[in-house]
């Protein structure tokens, strides 16, 4: 059946929110889709062992979703704060069979990281999918309001986090395996009010190139999805400036903000061995602007 895109998800304007730090997809408004009605599985994971950091919501609650749905057991890293999105993500992966494992914890710390995936391997039996998701993003309309403070914790989170998970899990992954990691059209075409978080999401863009050159040799995959505006937590905890909320996501060709449900298939595929000859690669979902 053909849909079209335009009008297949809410348009703005949505209604004025904000939510403290790191949110809870639950409680927005709209309520972001995840593909938890939509996605229909078909096996093209089946047997996969995945864990993804930020899966409680938004893009890594519909890779979860979707990577459930194919067959795959997962592990979810969260911050405590998100518990009951987690679990209800959870829920979900256990409907479908599936193994589901819970570590809450915060990767900006070092040896929580190397303990993550340790606990992920001991929980699922192993490890042959790793989604480098979780991000922060806090918008400041003058850069010089930036401290240091927000600086060091902006590229903890999304770039020294990466490289510690990657670096525990690699020496657990066989041939075969995939990392993907979320980048952002931030990585191509910076907005103005996050300067920092567009200067981390071109190094995760970088990182994702380099390091797919060093782990063919291993026959590891390394790719990248870099989307654009979409509807999640991370927008209404200080990601957009408050005002940008109602109208957020109109400036695209679409004239609305994508859904995490519409990014889903393709972490489905750069995880799946259909997609063995792609390595290095970066996928944009970014509603007709901007992108790789």
């Amino acid at each position: 059946m053909l849909v079209d895109p335009q009008s297949e998800y809410p348009k703005p304007p949505f209604p004025r929110q904000q939510q403290p730090w790191p949110g809870l997809a639950s409680k927005m408004q709209p309520r972001p889709d995840h593909g938890e009605k939509s996605y229909k599985g078909t096996g093209r994971l089946k047997g996969r062992k995945a864990l993804v950091t930020g899966g409680d919501s938004g893009i890594g609650r519909a890779a979860v979703i979707a990577f459930a749905r194919e067959g795959a057991d997962v592990a979810i890293n969260y911050l405590p704060a998100e518990e009951p999105d987690a679990k209800e993500v959870a829920e979900l992966i256990r409907a479908e069979g599936r193994k589901a494992a819970l570590i809450p914890g915060d990767i900006k710390d070092e040896q929580f990281c190397i303990r993550l995936v340790e606990q992920a391997v001991g929980e699922l039996g192993g490890l042959d999918i790793l989604v480098n998701n979780a991000g922060r993003q806090i918008a400041h309309e003058d850069f010089l309001d930036i401290t240091t403070a927000n600086f060091d914790e902006t590229f903890k989170t999304n770039v020294y986090a990466m490289f510690w998970i990657t670096k525990a899990a690699v020496p657990h992954m066989k041939p075969g395996s995939a990392i993907i990691n979320t980048t952002s059209v931030n990585a191509y075409d910076p907005s103005e009010p996050m300067i920092d978080y567009a200067a981390t999401k071109g190094a995760i863009m970088i990182w994702t190139k380099g390091l797919a050159k060093q782990l063919t040799k291993k026959g590891i995959r390394v790719n990248g999805v870099a989307p654009g505006p979409v509807w999640t937590p991370l927008q209404v905890t200080g990601g957009q400036p408050p005002d940008k909320i109602p109208e957020f996501g109109k400036t695209t060709p679409m004239g609305r903000a994508g859904q995490p449900a519409e990014l889903a298939a393709l972490y489905v595929l750069l995880a799946s061995g259909e997609a063995s000859f792609t390595t290095g690669q970066i996928f944009g979902a970014v509603g007709g602007r901007g992108g790789p």
